[in-house]
């Protein structure tokens, strides 16, 4: 599991961090935010991916409470992406297939409980109805062993603490980033070549 210590300098509230303009935003949850955000910073047409928190109350979205794992919450990006480079659907297929583990029932990998379930945070109605499609394509089509957990959520999204912010990037060898995320944004390259980015 991912749990760490850290300051309380290092601590800061991330509530300026906005979405570029002229950018839609997807929030999707997989499991532990560092690898979310890691694929998605490797899509092109992504412009930003925010970690964060959906699903709760503002007054708990912090790691801290979170992990109590009473308050609702899941670990969330936030993607702002230019729909004209990649589209939500591209995203959408990117998170079943690439970004997590759509069958598993709050966990992923290591990480247990339902801060770390599978869930999508439609933006708008358009998105709602492809997330729906999504999930009974891929749950009719029997593409993975088990059924597919994913659901479907409403929730504002509250960005986490400045040290969780591009985690993998600022630490490519830390073991858990080694053994959970980078295989993901390799399975990214050779999966969907003509959308990755260095």
């Amino acid at each position: 599991m991912h749990r760490l210590t850290f300051t309380l300098t290092s601590m800061v509230a991330l509530s300026a961090i906005a979405a570029p303009a002229h950018a839609d935003t997807a929030v999707l949850a997989g499991g532990c935010f560092w690898g979310m955000e890691s694929v998605f910073e490797h899509v092109k047409g992504v412009q930003n991916v925010v970690s964060g928190f959906a699903g709760g109350a503002a007054r708990d979205a912090d790691y801290d409470s979170v992990s109590s794992e009473r308050t609702g919450h899941a670990e969330a990006v936030r993607i702002s992406y230019d729909p004209k480079q990649v589209s939500y659907a591209q995203l959408l297929q990117i998170f079943f297939t690439v970004a997590h583990d759509p069958t598993q029932v709050n966990r992923q990998g290591p990480d247990t409980g339902p801060s770390y379930r599978s869930a999508i945070f439609p933006q708008n109605a358009g998105q709602a109805r492809a997330a729906r499609a999504f999930i009974a394509r891929f749950s009719s089509d029997h593409a993975h062993k088990a059924p597919i957990a994913t659901k479907i959520e409403s929730g504002g999204f509250y960005p986490a603490e400045a040290y969780h912010q591009d985690y993998a990037r600022r630490h490519p060898f830390y073991p858990y980033i080694v053994v959970n995320d980078r295989p993901k944004v390799a399975a990214l390259k050779v999966r969907y070549p003509s959308l990755f980015k260095a």
